[in-house]
């Protein structure tokens, strides 16, 4: 689990986990309070940053820390109670079934009444720019609660070390032709200082990852369809001048070059897509 600055739930979210699983690994994250001391009375490997490197790096070390240990699976949860260690053993049936990555769902099965709106509304924007950017399909993308086989442990690498791994670890996943499913979960947000960010930057520093990410893996959405999209403006843009022209109005300059540029900019920003999404097929080719 992840830990920063959790002293006053880390010990009830450990205990709760004991009851399920072989080892306990904390990564904390350059905490400043007792995080560490606390999980470590309580025999939990602690895996320590000397300095905050945020979520995504703490990430990294859980991954590392379950390949060391040769885990034949791993649980990821967070540490700030928002989850409920008894749901464990819901995340860890599907790998049983064949699975490598089961997702813990805050909406799947018409779930997530207590969610507040302006996080659904949030979860859902970053759900679709998830789709976009490598065609996966959730209700929860950003979920914390997670369980991975062996197989997905070994063969997932992400680079970022921010919130958006949860997004970018899913888009390996898919590279690597993993198979997952998602599980219904429950959350709780009565709690206090279940979050240290505010929700409206942080959504707004993962959908950014994630529409870079599109670039390279999405040419054709990210700049194809908004380049033919800003094209057929420029050309309508011209029938509709051309038209007042043979009618007898006179034509204003700025207009029509505006309508020239946007046509411009249209077709070089088509041509990039088309050609980026032929060298990404032949790079995708390449690491098959």
């Amino acid at each position: 689990m992840p830990a920063y600055n959790e002293e006053h739930v880390i010990a009830e979210v450990i205990l709760g986990c004991k009851k399920y699983v072989d080892k306990v690994i904390v990564v904390d994250d350059g905490s400043s309070d007792n995080t560490a001391e606390i999980a470590e009375s309580l025999k939990a490997h602690v895996v320590r940053h000397i300095k905050n490197l945020g979520y995504g790096a703490a990430l990294k070390s859980c991954f590392n820390t379950a390949r060391e240990l040769g885990a034949d699976a791993m649980i990821l949860i967070d540490s700030d109670g928002q989850h409920s260690p008894e749901e464990i053993p819901k995340l860890l049936a599907p790998l049983e079934c064949g699975y490598d990555l089961v997702i813990g769902s805050r909406f799947v099965n018409g779930n997530g009444k207590n969610v507040p709106l302006y996080r659904q509304a949030g979860m859902k924007v970053l759900d679709v720019a998830t789709y976009f950017a490598g065609g996966i399909k959730v209700t929860d993308s950003q979920s914390g609660f997670r369980a991975y086989s062996r197989q997905a442990i070994e063969k997932i690498q992400f680079n970022g070390n921010d919130m958006s791994a949860s997004s970018e670890i899913l888009l390996h996943a898919k590279d690597n032709n993993l198979k997952f499913t998602e599980v219904e979960i429950h959350c709780r947000y009565d709690l206090e200082k279940c979050s240290s960010q505010n929700p409206f930057i942080h959504g707004t520093k993962v959908l950014l990852q994630i529409l870079k990410d599109m670039e390279f893996r999405r040419p054709l959405y990210y700049f194809a369809v908004p380049g033919i999209f800003i094209g057929i403006i420029g050309v309508f843009a011209g029938v509709y001048f051309l038209q007042n022209f043979y009618s007898g109005e006179s034509l204003s300059f700025v207009p029509v070059i505006l309508m020239f540029i946007m046509v411009l900019i249209g077709m070089f920003m088509a041509f990039t897509g088309i050609i980026l999404n032929v060298i990404s097929r032949l790079i995708q080719g390449l690491k098959v």
